[in-house]
């Protein structure tokens, strides 16, 4: 019979089933573990692959000249150079610099304006709408209005940014408030939730799902219109991700133009993969999500 390590007394069969029980069970856990990263990263991997595949395969045909449409080889390795060049580091810097502060405007009057137009009637014959207009508006139809008013400035890129991103943030808002159950405010002002108090314990986090969707689509359309702006408006001094493709295009760097858009589709991933881990958060807190974890 085994004795305990610590007390020198002799352990059951019981015992030592259910210690061994526990130790199957954490590795069991582990391998569930793996098993469902392996499961989320196989797909990926096969569509790059496949994705991949139909690029070599269109550059066999002969379709476009290689100065037009490189192989992946010659692509991957411009990319590898580009990665440890200041040039990208400094780009990333001005252009996350610019997102980050037109994002967070667009957010702020987003909130407020979907807000303000789903608990108010007036505002919401007056402007309800017009958001919706706003938000399929193609961002690049702004930029002429933009230039004129800006010229060729940071603030006409931060202008169309926030024109782009601002109307998506508050339509999410608006139907997370529109679909918060009546019950629920009930309850909530029987239990003395008012004004601000019933905003803050009740309806936002009844629509917080819609609003982090909404967000998520605000993100979509401040980057597109960013990668537009940066395309439109170069300014010499101030290197950019849009601005460095725009070069490689000018110089007929076919390569380096492909890292460059490789780069933006990567930052989009990661960025959308935040928005990802945080819609799964709350679904987790709000019980909607299955065990599988999906």
């Amino acid at each position: 019979m085994a004795s305990d390590i610590r007390t020198g007394a002799p352990r059951t069969d019981a015992e030592i089933s259910g210690l061994d029980a526990l130790e199957i069970a954490g590795r069991e856990k582990e391998a569930s573990r793996l098993a469902r990263l392996w499961a989320a990263t196989w797909p990926k991997l096969a569509a790059l692959a496949l994705a991949l595949l139909v690029w070599q395969a269109v550059v066999w045909t002969g379709w476009k000249d290689p100065w037009a449409l490189p192989p992946p080889g010659p692509v991957f390795a411009d990319l590898a150079d580009y990665l440890t060049s200041a040039a990208l580091w400094d780009g990333l810097a001005t252009t996350a610099r610019r997102a980050a502060v037109g994002f967070a405007a667009a957010l702020s009057i987003g909130l407020a304006l979907g807000l303000g137009v789903a608990r108010v009637r007036i505002l919401r014959a007056a402007f309800g709408s017009m958001i919706t207009a706003l938000q399929t508006m193609p961002s690049i139809a702004w930029f002429p209005l933009a230039i004129l008013l800006f010229g060729l400035t940071e603030q006409a890129i931060f202008f169309v940014v926030v024109l782009g991103a601002a109307p998506s943030v508050a339509n999410g808002v608006i139907h997370g408030v529109d679909y918060v159950p009546p019950l629920l405010l009930r309850a909530g002002r029987n239990l003395g939730a008012r004004g601000v108090r019933l905003y803050r314990y009740v309806i936002a986090p009844a629509a917080l799902p819609a609003i982090v969707a909404g967000l998520k689509q605000g993100w979509a359309f401040a980057w597109r219109s960013l990668m537009a702006g940066e395309l439109l408006v170069v300014i010499a001094t101030r290197t950019s991700i849009g601005a460095q493709l725009t070069y490689a295009r000018e110089l007929s760097e076919a390569e380096r133009l492909i890292a460059v858009m490789i780069v933006i589709l990567v930052v989009g991933l990661l960025v959308d993969a935040a928005f990802g881990a945080a819609d799964k958060a709350i679904r987790r807190r709000w019980g909607v999500l299955d065990p599988a974890g999906r």
